[in-house]
């Protein structure tokens, strides 16, 4: 019996015991059977959490491309691969067929080898959610350089700061991209980003929005002729199974963005595998999730998870309201879409705006839904299951993180009963563990603690880029032998998990981690500024929003502090990017501290939820009286 295909809770539930029973043998037999190899691997796995240290199919050579492209091309070649859904519905849809996109990602492979970029090169990718974005990913990884995808929402400062970490040749960019009515200037924050990063050699510049933008010479090229010029003819590079595959950027809770490197063998059998099971996908089914490649979320579930198992996969470069909140259900119904995966910020803000734009569109192709980003709190998960579903497409609400590379605790799409906000059950071959403060793992039923695994699973980062030893604390060092998620997570009565939320300082905002130390430096930098803290309170679309506590050198009243807010959020901009702005600022005469000097964000982030009435014990702080002022100062 394959493995590769699990269609209901008795087999989930069979095939779950062999995989941690004897993991070596079920991931060895899911790769044997499901992928192309140009050697097999002398041995599955070996790992040491200590150092930490994780191989998978180690001896292995392969190219993922193969898996996703040629492998295709006898059987699916005139299928189409992908569907590009442009930002305005007025522009045509393009079907790009599995032989267009190995002609494609060939062709750019070869502009990228005539600009000298190799094997082991990193380069940064900086596009909208056009067709060359999921091209430049295929042909980076085609001739086995890096890729690493910065999402073109992020400011020049953030990306100057990601393009220097891991020391990438080359920029891949357009010239500016459509985000509903508005148009951005990539280009030029590209340009920005570069005056500060003196190792970049070339960058490439589609065409997207045909503006007049500033080409330095010698440095800048247009991509599209180079593409013409092209041969269509490119041998794939021979990875090792632990090559990198690519990078890409998550927040921490202190310092810079964490480059988190993920290898190629086990990346591809672990994406590949989640997807066809959480999903549900069979042929000749057309999936959509509305994420943007510039997260792991495309990586894994636009790009190589879909295209490994021959699907056909929509790329959306506009946005759930434009022109009107009914955008989303508009190409549901044209694309005849199956499986669509979003965020629950995107249903929050979808479910605000009441039923009528569903009510206008034929949605009864819809077999599957899915959530990721963040927890779906209950009344969205309702409102998508009674209107979007129907009550006939299960919503599988999905747990991972960029780190993790894939989907971690799941529903199966027909074969796990859902729950309202639970991520329900571990993936197959997934081990958590419930920690308590002890650092002991809860057994049973009904305990709640912080969310670890304990056993390695293929697709897991390998490390961080530059700095191992950043890596081993982060996620290695809280729980002995076991992988540190972050995350606090509770089991019900049934073994079912529901994540509870970050248990350190990184807020999910829209789907998006923000670390709260790159913010409050930001805000730091501000001449009136003295100290700030910033915390999470709930908010009714983006799950949360970010409460900002300011305390001001000069704290007279003279300063006009609505020219203030409007200067400290745009610093906010300049150092991250919009998504990191406040929603609420408060000036403070000062913060609350323990008399180490630590700041207690505990206390304000009740304050900023408006629960004041159990903040515990503030006499052992250091400036107790803050307290009582700030809460004053906030109604």
């Amino acid at each position: 019996m394959s493995n590769y295909h699990i269609k209901h809770l008795e087999e989930y539930y069979q095939v779950y015991r062999k995989s941690v029973r004897n993991p070596t043998a079920f991931w060895e037999e899911i790769a044997e059977e499901h992928f192309m190899w140009r050697k097999k691997w002398d041995n599955v796995l070996s790992w040491d959490f200590s150092k930490p240290e994780v191989k998978w199919f180690e001896g292995a050579k392969l190219n993922i491309t193969e898996n996703c492209i040629d492998r295709h091309l006898f059987t699916r070649g005139d299928k189409t691969a992908i569907i590009f859904e442009p930002n305005s519905p007025d522009e045509e849809a393009l079907h790009i067929s599995y032989k267009e996109l190995h002609k494609r990602v060939y062709k750019f492979a070869n502009v990228l080898k005539n600009n000298n970029i190799k094997k082991g090169d990193r380069v940064c990718i900086y596009l909208p959610m056009i067709p060359e974005l999921a091209v430049a990913v295929l042909a980076c990884a085609r001739i086995g350089a890096i890729h690493s995808v910065v999402f073109a929402g992020f400011s020049s400062n953030a990306l100057a700061t990601r393009i220097n970490d891991c020391d990438c040749k080359m920029v891949i960019t357009s010239d500016g991209s459509y985000r509903g009515a508005k148009t951005l200037d990539l280009k030029s924050i590209v340009d920005d980003a570069l005056e500060n990063c003196p190792d970049v050699e070339s960058v490439l510049v589609a065409k997207r929005i045909n503006s007049e933008i500033n080409m330095v010479d010698k440095r800048d090229q247009w991509l599209q002729p180079l593409l013409e010029e092209a041969s269509s003819d490119c041998e794939p590079e021979i990875m090792d199974a632990e090559d990198p595959l690519f990078i890409l950027y998550t927040s921490g809770s202190t310092g810079t963005p964490k480059g988190m490197v993920h290898s190629t063998a086990g990346y591809m059998v672990y994406s590949a595998y989640t997807f066809k099971n959480v999903f549900q996908y069979r042929e000749p089914d057309v999936y959509w999730c509305t994420a943007d490649i510039g997260w792991i979320t495309g990586h894994s579930y636009i790009v190589y998870g879909p295209l490994c198992n021959g699907a056909t996969t929509v790329m959306f470069e506009g946005v759930p309201n434009y022109p009107d909140f009914g955008r989303f259900w508009e190409i549901v119904e044209k694309h005849k879409v199956n499986q669509f995966y979003t965020a629950p910020t995107a249903i929050r803000a979808l479910a605000k705006e009441g039923i009528s734009h569903l009510e206008k569109h034929d949605l009864s192709s819809l077999k599957v839904l899915g959530t990721v980003g963040e927890p779906i709190n209950e009344e969205a998960w309702h409102w998508y299951d009674d209107n979007v579903g129907k009550k006939k497409a299960p919503i599988v609400d999905t747990w991972w993180q960029t780190e993790t590379g894939g989907i971690m605790i799941t529903p199966l799409a027909f074969c796990t009963p859902t729950k309202p906000t639970y991520a329900t059950l571990p993936f197959i071959g997934i081990q958590p563990a419930l920690m308590d403060a002890d650092g002991n793992e809860l057994e049973g039923n009904q305990v709640d603690g912080n969310l670890c695994i304990k056993f390695p699973w293929p697709s897991m980062a390998r490390t961080i880029w530059g700095n191992h030893q950043r890596y081993k604390d982060t996620y290695f060092s809280a729980y002995e032998n076991k992988y540190f998620t972050g995350d606090g997570a509770l089991r019900d009565e049934v073994g079912y998990y529901r994540i509870t939320g970050r248990v350190d300082d990184v807020i999910i905002v829209s789907g998006h981690n923000l670390g709260t130390a790159p913010i409050e430096d930001a805000i730091n930098e501000h001449p009136a500024v003295a100290e700030s803290a910033i915390v999470g309170f709930p908010h009714e679309i983006k799950g949360n929003a970010l409460y900002g506590y300011i305390t001001l050198k000069d704290t007279g009243e003279g300063r006009i502090h609505d020219n203030l807010r409007k200067e400290i959020n745009q610093l906010i901009t300049d150092q991250i990017g919009p998504i990191a702005k406040l929603d609420k600022m408060q000036f403070t005469q000062g913060l609350p501290k323990t008399r180490s000097g630590k700041i207690m964000r505990r206390i304000l982030r009740k304050i900023a939820e408006g629960d004041t009435s159990n903040l515990g014990d503030t006499s052992t702080l250091l400036n107790p009286e803050v307290v009582e002022s700030i809460i004053e100062g906030k109604k």
